[in-house]
């Protein structure tokens, strides 16, 4: 996190995490009335637990199209996308939302992952022209949502973009809109812009901790990749190709063969699914999940991320095998350990 940046932050009352890979703000003081703020309220959150990777160079472009799963030549100034970097078993190194600010791609990834996302992305460059750098001390990332989120970014900037993975430059800004039941933006630029925006709209909105913002991602169905669950996901176990991200016409990417093969040819036994766990411990990023109804204690599925919701459950994403969930019979852990009750996702998985 950008060091002026966090100190603006603790000013305005942030308790912010410090350690590990990456800092993170984990409320503004009252976590629970954070939480309600979802339901009756526009939202403002920190950002800086999502890291990203700038992607310079007259062949920025050609790189990236070799090594991730979307096609990168649909990603424009007033285009963002998801996307994910595979290994070439095709398994999810990383997943991101890819954007452009002044002729520069960014990748927006967690934290945790990017350093060894970063590293084996230069593994490839050799004589290309590409230039990959961390960028979170340049730029400052932050969100806002709520049912008049759109309002008042239109009153404090104009007209904010108007559907999801659309982006519009404003200002020295660049705005991005992300899905989720109501509007919901991504808001990046140099923290002497981002700093009297954010002033602006603490005016009609609460600041949140980063839980919060997560839970949005859990709630719209969007997959992340964390340090505990790289190389655990085909790209369709998480949905990818439910919310646009692989394209399957343009041409060959790490991984490629291996993510078309189970495209075209392949039976997927697992997706991603919304559920709720009624739980004292927090489910984490790779727990296992275990069916009671299994003839061996093999798990059945993984906890892709999970939140605390605003009635008292988790609410999380979980990679599980399709059968498994039509029983009803999902528990964390163990057998004998909290069940998972599935609801449905914002979209029909493919």
């Amino acid at each position: 996190m950008n060091t002026d940046w966090n100190t603006f932050l603790r000013q305005t009352g942030a308790a912010i995490v410090e350690g590990g890979v990456a800092e993170r703000v984990c409320s503004f003081g009252q976590p629970v009335a954070e939480l309600q703020a979802l339901d009756n309220g526009n939202i403002l959150a920190d950002v800086s637990h999502l890291g990203l990777i700038a992607v310079q160079g007259a062949d920025a472009a050609t790189f990236l199209q070799g090594q991730l799963t979307n096609d990168i030549r649909t990603v424009s100034a007033t285009q963002s996308q998801v996307s994910a970097y595979c290994s070439p078993k095709g398994r999810m190194l990383a997943c991101m939302r890819i954007f452009m600010r002044d002729d520069t791609y960014y990748l927006s990834l967690p934290r945790d992952i990017l350093d060894a996302t970063l590293q084996r992305l230069r593994m490839f460059v050799l004589r290309a022209k590409v230039t990959l750098s961390d960028a979170n001390d340049t730029l400052v990332y932050i969100g806002y949502a709520g049912e008049h989120a759109a309002e008042t970014l239109n009153a404090a900037l104009g007209a904010p973009p108007a559907h999801p993975n659309e982006a519009i430059s404003i200002n020295g800004l660049t705005l991005l809109r992300l899905p989720g039941q109501s509007p919901r933006f991504g808001i990046i630029g140099e923290i002497a812009t981002v700093q009297p925006l954010w002033s602006t709209l603490c005016n009609s909105a609460r600041p949140v901790g980063a839980n919060v913002w997560d839970l949005l991602d859990i709630r719209a169905g969007i997959p992340t990749v964390y340090t505990a669950t790289r190389e655990a996901f085909v790209p369709q176990m998480a949905n990818l190709d439910s919310i646009g991200g692989i394209s399957f016409k343009k041409g060959c990417h790490t991984g490629q063969e291996i993510v078309a093969r189970m495209h075209y040819l392949g039976t997927l036994k697992r997706r991603m699914f919304l559920a709720k766990i009624i739980t004292e411990a927090a489910p984490q990023p790779g727990d296992a999940l275990y069916t009671s109804g299994a003839i061996n204690t093999q798990s059945i599925g993984t906890i892709v991320a999970a939140q605390c919701g605003s009635r008292g459950s988790y609410e999380a994403l979980a990679v599980v095998d399709t059968k498994s969930v039509a029983t009803g019979q999902v528990h964390l852990h163990d057998v004998a350990g909290a069940a998972l009750t599935f609801i449905p996702l914002p979209y029909i998985p493919e």
